[in-house]
């Protein structure tokens, strides 16, 4: 005997499927919140995921480049969650395809283990990871109580004692040339492609002030890394709009209050205070960013753990730029 769903027990069925999947959105969403995330192989990570009016949303970094919201994510069980973020990849010029990444997640106490799948050069990749919640933020710091240590010279103009290269494969394009630390990764103009890499001071800091004057000529691009964590852009925006991809900029995270970087080619001053995860960044001296929360690690960081001291790295692999006169202060 054949059985017939009348148009209404077909609603009714539809409606109680749709209630169930709304019942694990609504459980307690353990995933809220921010992450930071190791990558296996090496790499930084950041996870925010939030929810509004009874709708995820997150936002990934992941390695390099910028904090950028998700495609899409969701539960898919209590301790399971699925992020999605595109990319996009030109095929020709006039076809172009969009590629889809997928993080599953799974969460035990607090913290995260998971992968990272999409489309590769040969087939299909595959990262794991491991994450841990962010501490809280600390409230913002009475930069005027501070009390400082004895000035630290970091680069002492004759040579590139204290620094080394981050990655010992690649090529270091830093020279110290008339007390100025140059970098000029030229490429040949015939001959295979020179991978040049990142310097870092071998001292790592904590809670610091750091004075610095520097050079970007014309289309080029460097940075400087806090504690090996956040990148305060170094790059020739002058006469842009602002941008939190420009100068003196949070990369990514903190757009500065106001333009104040000088024409390509002209030394510029740079004074940056980093206190309980507070940034404040004077350019050119005009504060264009005051004590704001750093709220997690920028592309290319070299970890996670926000709270852990670390070095000043400057980015060699972007363009020619020089710096001199670099000096920090710890925070005592």
């Amino acid at each position: 005997m054949k059985r017939f769903i009348t148009p209404i027990l077909s609603l009714l069925i539809l409606a109680g499927s749709f209630g169930n999947a709304a019942a694990v959105t609504r459980l307690a969403n353990p995933f809220l919140g921010m992450w930071g995330l190791e990558i296996d192989g090496g790499g930084v990570g950041w996870l925010h995921v939030s929810e509004e009016k009874g709708y995820l949303d997150a936002e990934l970094l992941w390695i390099g480049g910028s904090v950028l919201p998700v495609a899409n994510v969701y539960l898919a069980d209590e301790n399971t969650l699925v992020v999605t973020r595109t990319t996009n990849a030109r095929k020709s010029e006039d076809r172009t395809h969009v590629l889809t990444h997928t993080l599953r997640v799974e969460k035990s106490g607090d913290s995260l283990k998971g992968t990272m799948t999409g489309p590769g050069r040969n087939g299909e990749y595959q990262s794991h990871f491991t994450g841990n919640r962010m501490p809280p933020m600390p409230e913002k710091p009475d930069l005027s109580n501070l009390s400082y240590g004895n000035p630290i010279s970091l680069f002492n103009g004759g040579d590139l004692s204290g620094w080394e290269l981050m990655n010992p494969k690649q090529a270091n394009g830093f020279t110290a040339e008339n007390g100025v630390l140059v970098n000029d990764p030229v490429q040949p103009e015939n001959g295979e492609h020179i991978s040049y890499g990142n310097i870092r001071t071998q001292q790592e800091f904590e809670d610091f002030n750091l004075k610095l004057e520097v050079n970007v000529p014309k289309g080029n691009n460097s940075g400087v890394y806090l504690r090996g964590i956040y990148e305060i852009q170094v790059v020739d925006s002058y006469g842009k709009p602002l941008d939190s991809h420009h100068m003196g900029a949070l990369y990514s995270r903190i757009t500065p209050s106001q333009a104040a970087e000088k024409p390509a080619g002209e030394w510029q001053s740079m004074d940056i205070t980093l206190v309980d995860r507070h940034v404040t960044v004077i350019l050119n001296g005009k504060k264009i960013i005051d004590n704001e929360p750093a709220w997690g690690p920028t592309g290319g960081a070299i970890s996670a753990d926000v709270l852990a001291p670390g070095p000043i790295y400057l980015q060699g692999d972007h363009g020619k730029v020089s710096y001199r006169n670099i000096v920090l202060t710890p925070v005592e």
